[in-house]
């Protein structure tokens, strides 16, 4: 993608388009498995132990890892992912036989039926429909990335800044929309905050970003041009260099920063003609 430098902001292309293919695409569903934990309460003489049994989703990965997600209150699985060797896995999990087929896949198939139907309405421009479609999935799993996300693009395009405020919130207290798995659908929607002129809130929620993918160079540009647009050189220039050290020849930054020395803070018409 051409890139060329001007007194226009907009022929600066945001960095949302180059991303890894999502890295659990191909894993083999293992199905469900149960964690056995030694636990404690008490102190002294009044303390007593008991077993602590927790339920993971289990996916195993080409490179022979084994992927593990929590199980919500409505048997879907939820919330960060973590990754365990082979030898962790046969050591401490133990299957759950037909726990995945009966208690898991109708309410994981309900939670689809959700969101596609939401994506539908959201194709028409119906936003309330799919906000209340959205809304439903968010009660069968409160921590789903796309639906949280989905959530906020809707609330910021009807210009509700309560909504919005609210679920900023409930974003950037889910760790699970922050890993790399998910890094289209932060870096999008940190974008969409941007151009809607949600400065402090793009700012916000691409610092959380970097807290979990602080080598992302895509993710340092982006938050340096929410930075130059809400006034702030000094930071943007610093997350460009930061950028340029993680990938030297990233060439829509170093025109960015080329940009910035020549011209400044954008002005306040940057983003007139810029694409949506």
């Amino acid at each position: 993608m051409d890139c060329i430098v001007s007194t226009d902001m907009t022929a600066v292309p945001d960095q949302d388009e180059e991303h890894d293919e999502n890295p659990l695409a191909h894993c083999r569903i293992l199905g469900v498995y149960s964690l056995v934990k030694a636990a404690g309460t008490g102190h002294g003489a009044t303390t007593r132990t008991y077993e602590q049994k927790t339920l993971w989703f289990v996916r195993r990965t080409e490179d022979d890892e084994y992927v593990v997600q929590a199980l919500n209150a409505n048997s879907i699985p939820s919330g960060p992912l973590t990754v365990i060797t082979k030898g962790e896995f046969i050591k401490n999990y133990t299957p759950e036989v037909g726990y995945y087929e009966k208690r898991c896949r109708p309410f994981i198939d309900s939670l689809q039926k959700k969101l596609d139907q939401a994506d539908k309405h959201l194709a028409e421009d119906d936003l309330d429909a799919a906000e209340k479609e959205f809304c439903k999935a968010l009660l069968l799993d409160e921590k789903h990335p796309k639906a949280n996300i989905e959530l906020g693009k809707i609330h910021m395009q009807k210009g509700d800044g309560k909504k919005l405020a609210t679920a900023m919130r409930r974003l950037m207290s889910n760790d699970a929309i922050f890993q790399e798995q998910e890094r289209h659908l932060f870096n999008e929607f940190g974008i969409s905050l941007r151009k809607e002129k949600h400065f402090a809130e793009a700012i916000a929620f691409y610092g959380k970003a970097l807290e979990h993918n602080g080598d992302d160079a895509h993710l340092h540009f982006n938050i340096a041009r929410a930075l130059a647009e809400s006034g702030n050189l000094e930071g943007a220039v610093a997350h460009l260099e930061t950028a340029l050290s993680l990938d030297a020849g990233f060439e829509a930054a170093l025109k960015y920063r080329d940009y910035l020395a020549k011209n400044g803070v954008p002005g306040a018409a940057a983003e007139v003609g810029a694409q949506p």
